[in-house]
């Protein structure tokens, strides 16, 4: 049938006054059926067509005990009337079939002969429409010609004409002829579809609204797809896990139909904070706006359980909640009150810990770091976080203050503000190690800046950032020193320090946030010579990685690369190889270059419990630039410029992370073991 695509509906927030004499009202409520039977035994009739009444009538109410399939079928009446009578003779307050006695329930089941069956309108005259006519005698089951009836078998018919969706109300007579009685059902159809007023509906898509009814502009109204059309709009409601629903249908003269959507709006949202140990009310630390800002449902909105839940996750995923839940309350009509319930975590404390440097690889203990750290999460009550922590091993050490606002007050795109100090001395192994490897240089940085972050669109993030670094190398026994060994220069200025002003941008795509999804980073610092002695340089670093999982199996495909023009010192050059890069490799034993490229698959299967099985490949280059660095740091230690490295191992979750336990050879065929905490860079 084609589509009525010129046809267009309106829907509107105003509720219109009702018609002075509405056609029908149907509500949406369970049905109660109260059938009544015949108290007059079909055998009181006999050959004399004078005698006294046949067949008495009886009411049947929809709204009973037998449900229809379609809640907003209204209602019919089933009178069985003497023929001879100019009168119809109708009984009131006759029992239900339940609470009837055995006579009458046995008179209830006698039968009697048929001999015609008539679909007639109220009137008693056929129908305008025959294809209405043919919709009720098809729903007929046991009401045929020459058939014998019971009382119930006609009740039964009378529930399918009805529950055919095209008729308002049906009244079977039985009419005494000298053929036989003849069952005359007398039908009211519905209206034919003329308009839709639809009220209250504020977030449902008119066009969804539309395309529900279209289908049947210009037709007689089905109680049965009127009721599917509300049923989708239901559905669409509960698919966005909206408080919301269709709660009244009315047809109106003319045939109008007047739908009325009930949408829950939310009215106030408040913050309720409960003891950790009781559950009881208490008085929280945190701010009650610095929560609220983070919930995306406001008030005036249609009260959404899936936007509830995502509220929940975000504020958990600030850091200084234990448990968060949202319970909605009843308020004005058609409006919810939200109160969340938060339980705040402890704000701070000392934590202690341990690692491995990644930069060393002789000795027994000099890789080996302890760490001692302080930390805030919810600085002032706003979940500003501050960070004092200090890493210290053999040769290694890192002492840093972070602090972080991770939403700055008064700015509505989220955007989060981290200050920045850090003192360091690493190993400089990876690019001025000796040809043996020994640890001979250190190389200290004293880093200050400040970054802002913000989300640009959904899994994507930006940063900006300015930082300055004062930077310099020194032996052994921390002298500062501008040569190394092989009488290369150790920095760019020529100076005993290097000090660099960066102005820093990055974009990062997170998929899941596993580690198993997709990533990707690009980064790119830029040397502002604010000072003829600060230096310039442009580096740009990428990195991108995907999983695809088969069956149990997971693969794991990573490439990263970068490239850095200007005057920069070597010390900043692209170190390759090692646990995080070239496996196979002593840390930097690949080379160090101005460009890098490096590649890495990695199949992962699980074993038992926490322990999963690992095979991998590496590849990593300088791409040639070994030689442009300055000093060439790579050529003077004879370090290839290029190789590979495959191998396999296992891996552990513990608290700390993963413990990854490796064994790799490389092209040279050497072979290394390797362990780390934590994911691959």
């Amino acid at each position: 049938m084609p589509r009525n695509d010129d046809i267009r509906f309106i829907s509107s927030s105003i509720r219109i006054p009702p018609p002075p004499k509405p056609l029908k009202r149907c509500p949406f409520e369970t049905a109660r059926s109260h059938i009544a039977q015949l108290v007059r035994s079909f055998n009181t009739h006999s050959n004399e067509l004078t005698r006294s009444v046949l067949l008495c009538c009886a009411t049947l109410s929809l709204t009973g005990k037998r449900r229809p399939s379609s809640p907003i079928l209204c209602s019919a009446s089933l009178s069985l009337a003497e023929s001879t009578q100019p009168q119809e003779t109708q009984l009131k307050g006759i029992s239900s079939p339940s609470s009837s006695s055995p006579a009458s329930v046995r008179q209830s089941e006698e039968r009697v002969l048929i001999s015609e069956v008539l679909v007639r309108n109220k009137d008693g005259e056929e129908l305008e429409r025959k294809d209405l006519e043919a919709e009720a005698l098809q729903a007929l089951k046991a009401c045929r010609a020459n058939s014998a009836l019971t009382v119930r078998e006609v009740q039964e018919d009378v529930h399918r004409i009805i529950n055919s969706g095209y008729f308002c109300s049906c009244m079977p007579v039985a009419v005494d002829t000298r053929d036989g009685i003849r069952l005359v059902f007398q039908v009211e159809p519905n209206q034919e579809f003329k308009g839709l007023v639809c009220e209250g509906a504020n977030v449902l898509p008119a066009k969804f609204l539309e395309d529900s009814f279209r289908d049947g502009y210009g037709k007689v109204i089905n109680l049965r797809r009127l009721d599917e059309a509300i049923s989708s709009i239901n559905g669409w409601y509960m698919e966005r896990g909206l408080f919301a629903m269709v709660s009244a249908v009315e047809i109106l003269s003319g045939g109008i139909l007047r739908l009325q959507v009930s949408e829950a709006e939310v009215n106030n949202i408040s913050i309720r904070f409960l003891d950790r140990k009781t559950g009881e009310p208490t008085i929280g630390k945190t701010k009650p706006e610095t929560i609220l800002r983070q919930i995306t449902t406001k008030k005036g909105q249609v009260y959404s359980m899936l936007q509830g839940k995502r509220d929940v996750e975000t504020v958990l995923t600030m850091g200084i909640m234990e448990d968060v839940s949202i319970i909605p309350q009843p308020a004005d009509t058609g409006k919810v009150d939200m109160v969340m319930n938060v339980v705040e975590r402890p704000s701070g404390g000392f934590s202690a810990g341990g690692g491995i440097s990644s930069g060393i690889t002789t000795g027994t203990l000099n890789g080996l770091i302890g760490s001692f750290a302080y930390s805030h999460r919810n600085v002032f009550g706003r979940n500003q976080k501050l960070n004092i922590s200090l890493e210290r091993g053999q040769i290694d050490s890192i002492f840093r203050i972070n602090y972080t606002d991770p939403w700055i007050q008064g700015d509505d795109k989220r955007t989060s503000r981290t200050i920045m100090i850090q003192n360091s001395r690493t190993p400089g192994t990876m690019v001025h190690g000796d040809r043996d490897g020994n640890i001979i240089l250190t190389i200290g940085r004293i880093t200050g800046g400040i970054e802002f972050s913000r989300p640009i669109r959904p899994k994507w993030s930006g940063t900006a950032g300015l930082l300055f670094q004062h930077a310099g190398v020194r032996d052994d026994k921390g002298v500062p020193i501008i040569k190394d060994q092989y009488s290369s220069p150790l920095t760019a200025s020529g100076n005993n320090y290097d000090d660099t002003l960066l102005a820093k941008v990055e974009t990062v795509y997170t998929g899941s946030g596993d580690h198993g999804s997709s990533m990707f980073a690009l980064n790119m610092e830029q040397g502002l010579p604010v000072l003829p002695e600060w230096l310039s340089f442009t580096r740009v670093n990428a990195r991108a990685r995907k999983g695809i999982e088969i069956g149990p199996t997971r693969v794991n495909l990573s490439v990263s690369g970068g490239h850095v023009v200007g005057n920069f010192p070597p010390y900043e050059a692209f170190a390759i190889g090692g646990t995080n890069s070239v496996r196979g490799y002593d840390e930097g034993a690949v080379g160090s270059g101005r460009s890098y490229v490096i590649g890495s698959g990695e199949i992962s299967f699980p074993m038992f419990g926490p322990v999963e099985g690992v095979l991998f490949s590496d590849y990593g280059t300088d791409l040639g630039t070994g030689p442009s660095v300055p000093g060439d740091p790579a050529g003077a230690r004879f370090k290839p410029g290029s190789g590979c490295g495959c191998g396999f191992g296992i891996r552990v979750d513990s608290p700390l992370g993963p413990l990854r336990l490796e064994y790799a050879f490389n092209d040279k065929k050497d072979k290394r073991f390797h362990f780390g905490v934590g994911y691959r860079n």
